[in-house]
């Protein structure tokens, strides 16, 4: 399973001193906690650039389901603020692939392609979600191309928006059977990832998805570096950002 196309190339420029990674905050009006935190670190991060790389929220049903008053218009709004002082990339993720232009526009995201290519530092970056690198999740992997087909998003879509909550209900309790279940979920495959990384032509990739939090050496010096997951209601709290710094080595920051 190749790309489907080279991706999109983000070039920063020289102002980009500091640049944020996070993923797979799962966020939901259920867990005030994980948000709060969210809410922190756009505050206070000192990133001129912030990659979201999927799965910001626990789940996406349509941006009719961000009206006004709503948690998910809530966080839209502190995405707003934090766009007026740094640059926003979202990428969509095996939860939040509906994210659509409505409320991208109006929270100051820009879209990115999955994988994309981010050139910073004098370096190669390949930035993906990482669910379409699991080619062990057989079942996933057949789900995950119905749902990303226009055909099956735009019924999903014309359906009541009550319809489609109950929907996004029953997927999230069956997700939840099987985390509780200790079922084995698939990594990324490593010779998929070799292949992304040959025909990028870069050094890194950097994903989440897996909820693994890894630094993996790859052949000829390449590296995969996997994000971690948000929760900060766990015991112990998790909510880290992979940070690059003016001297281009990434370093995980542990905000809890």
């Amino acid at each position: 399973m190749r790309m489907q196309a080279l991706p999109s190339t983000v070039a920063a420029p020289k102002a980009w001193r500091t640049v944020d990674f996070i993923s797979d905050l799962h966020l939901h009006e259920d867990d005030p906690a994980t948000a709060a935190g969210f809410a922190a670190y756009l505050r206070d991060t000192p990133a001129q650039a912030v990659f979201l790389l999927g799965d910001i929220f626990e789940v996406w049903i349509g941006d009719d389901a961000a009206a006004a008053g709503s948690f998910e218009a809530g966080i839209g709004h502190l995405l707003r603020e934090a766009a007026n002082s740094r640059e926003l990339f979202f990428l969509h993720g095996n939860r939040d692939f509906l994210v659509g232009e409505g409320f991208l526009r109006e929270a100051g995201l820009t879209l990115l392609s999955d994988p994309c290519l981010l050139t910073l530092h004098g370096r190669r970056w390949l930035l993906s979600h990482g669910d379409a690198l699991c080619l062990g999740d057989t079942d996933y992997q057949v789900f995950r191309a119905q749902v990303r087909s226009p055909e099956w998003q735009s019924n999903f879509l014309a359906k009541p928006l009550e319809e489609r909550r109950a929907i996004a209900c029953g997927l999230r309790r069956a997700s939840e059977a099987r985390k509780a279940s200790d079922a084995d979920y698939a990594d990324a495959d490593t010779a998929l990832t070799q292949a992304w990384l040959t025909e990028a032509d870069a050094g890194v990739l950097i994903h989440g998805h897996t909820h693994r939090p890894a630094d993996h050496r790859l052949d000829d010096g390449r590296q995969r570096i996997v994000l971690s997951d948000w929760d900060l209601a766990a015991e112990p709290p998790r909510a880290q950002v992979l940070r690059i710094a003016p001297d281009g080595e990434p370093r995980r920051i542990a905000l809890a």
